[in-house]
């Protein structure tokens, strides 16, 4: 099996070199990039297993190049930044954000969340499921919508999959969130809503099989009974 390649984007040389010393030593495979520009450039001619993307960049911020990328590409991203306000990390989630790293960080901490991120990406199997005109192709990790393709982000990718493999099943934000996120992630319950509208956004037509359970948390339903849902 080939070595996972990874994009570390910072205009700080010195975090680029100690993130690419330690994702080295654990068997990957890592490029750098100093600007913006210069990462959306190397992204157009690499496919990358993860993006670690900082926020505070020259020119072209982190946030710009996040929002480039996801207009073709589901490849997972990890934020690199100073910043900590929980808003910063809701907006970057909605721009499809798989992981926050806070600076100052320990380079263990970014091996670490690499790896979940990484083994969150490929912890699918080879089958295919559908209900109602919704198609995912696991082993590819595609979603078909009257057989047209639709790009999501991982995050996206993984909700759908969760509750549409577990139809007609009501599950709460705490046990979504843990089932998506991992025990270990640091965010609130507005994480899953936020993902959910977006979600939604991208079913279009479809987005009442994702069906709000009044104060609880959501299920995938298909049926006539959910018309009055909202988006």
């Amino acid at each position: 099996m080939s070595k996972k390649n990874i994009l570390v984007v910072d205009d700080e040389e010195k975090i680029r070199k100690v993130i690419k010393i330690y994702l080295q030593k654990e068997g990957y495979e890592v490029e750098e990039a100093g600007k913006g520009k210069e990462a959306l450039e190397k992204f157009k001619y690499q496919d990358y297993s993860l993006v670690i993307l900082d926020v505070m960049m020259p020119e072209i911020d982190g946030w710009i190049v996040c929002r480039q990328m996801r207009k073709n590409s589901a490849v997972p991203i990890i934020m690199l930044t100073a910043r900590s306000e929980e808003y910063d990390k809701l907006f970057g989630f909605e721009l499809g954000v798989d992981d926050y790293i806070t600076k100052p960080f320990s380079p263990r901490e970014v091996v670490a969340r690499v790896n979940a991120v990484i083994r969150r990406s490929e912890n699918i199997s080879k089958q295919k499921i559908s209900a109602g005109q919704i198609s995912i192709n696991l082993e590819a990790k595609e979603v078909f919508i009257d057989n047209v393709e639709i790009m999501l982000t991982p995050k996206e990718f993984d909700l759908l999959y969760f509750l549409l493999s577990n139809p007609q099943k009501a599950f709460s934000r705490e046990v979504i969130l843990n089932k998506i996120w991992g025990y270990n992630y640091y965010g609130d319950l507005r994480t899953v809503d936020t993902h959910v509208k977006q979600l939604r956004s991208k079913l279009g037509k479809y987005k009442k099989y994702i069906y709000t359970v009044w104060g609880m948390g959501y299920m995938f339903k298909v049926g006539e009974d959910n018309e009055n849902q909202q988006n």
